[in-house]
Formats: structure tokens, sequence, C-alpha cells
């Protein structure tokens, strides 16, 4: 047996991807300069807002919702960018977003119950046996029925 076949090693020389890397790193830049900037002036827009005599509690509300949609949007380009998920076959991709979706949605939805439960014990439910216990007694009867 040759000596020298047994330790040849077999190496891949990642030479730098060139004019077209570095194009597509100058627009990730500064496509994710321009949102953040956007976010920022978002930001101080409800800030000043705040400020006001009569704040618009909709439109402050509508910027917020701006605003996570366009960090939603910087994430999604970061993962797909940086993390090289744009550059994997869709069933790797499906089994990272999908999960992650339904991870959000199980979260917002036991903060949405939790609110309603919380909501509806400070209530008292509005359950049939608090209501009658709550129920003022008729004219002239004590409660318990003994008179």
């Amino acid at each position: 047996m040759d000596h020298q076949s047994e330790s040849t090693e077999i190496t891949f020389h990642h030479a730098p991807g060139g004019d077209d890397t570095v194009k597509r790193i100058i627009r990730t830049t500064i496509l994710l300069s321009v949102i953040t900037i956007i976010e920022l002036a978002l930001g101080f827009v409800i800030y000043f807002m705040h400020k006001g005599e009569n704040p618009s509690h909709t439109l402050i509300l509508f910027i917020k919702g701006v605003i996570v949609i366009l960090s939603l949007a910087k994430a999604f380009y970061i993962v797909s960018i940086f993390m090289h998920l744009g550059d994997e076959i869709k069933n790797l991709i499906m089994t990272i977003v999908v999960p992650l979706a339904l991870f959000i949605w199980f979260i917002t939805a036991f903060i949405w119950e939790g609110s309603s439960w919380l909501n509806l014990r400070n209530t008292d439910g509005h359950s049939k046996p608090n209501i009658e216990k709550h129920q003022a007694a008729p004219e002239g009867k004590k409660p318990g029925g003994v008179e």
C-alpha cells in the first residue's frame, strides 16, 4: 500500500466572493440602515406626540404597529442574508419558520387567555351564584329569609 495515498488531504480554498458579494453587503447595509432610521424617526414622532396636549391614541397605536412590522421585516432580512437561510431549500426554511410562527401564536394566545381570565376573575365572572350572592335583599326582609 502506498503511504502517500493515505495521507492526502482534500481542502477547498474559499476565495473572496468578488464584486457580487461586495454589492450584496453594501445593499444589505443600506437597506437595514434605512429601515432603522425610519423606526427611529417613528419613535421620535411617538415621543413628541405624548408630550402634546391630546395625543391620538389610535395614531400612536398605528405607528407602533408600523414599527413592529418594520422590525419583523428587518429580522427576516437578517436571517435570510446573514444566517444564509434564504439560500436554503424550501423544506429546511419551513422546518424553521412554521414552528417559530406556531410558538409566537401560542404565546399570543396564552397572553390573550390570561388577560381574559384575569378580567373575568376581577368581575366575579358574572356567574349565577355570585350574582345571587350580591343581589340586595327585598325590602322588609332580612337576608336569609328570617323576619
